[in-house]
């Protein structure tokens, strides 16, 4: 798997998983939680700095 794929795979899992939390009833929690995942997506494009890319370069399955 590619470094831009695993970031790809890991923001949509955090954007399920936001929305898991927002069907069980902590909406506010989960509108901030995709919030900061959108701000960061957004910020990673225009930056190119991608805290969750500097994490899964470290897993062994990820190609860089």
């Amino acid at each position: 798997m590619t470094l831009s794929n695993a970031v790809q795979v890991f923001a949509g899992i955090m954007i399920l998983v936001a929305l898991l939390i927002g069907s069980l009833g902590y909406g506010t929690f989960s509108v901030l939680f995709l919030a900061f995942i959108g701000i960061n997506l957004i910020q990673s494009a225009f930056t190119g700095f991608c805290p969750a890319a500097m994490v899964l370069k470290k897993l062994p399955f990820v190609k860089a």
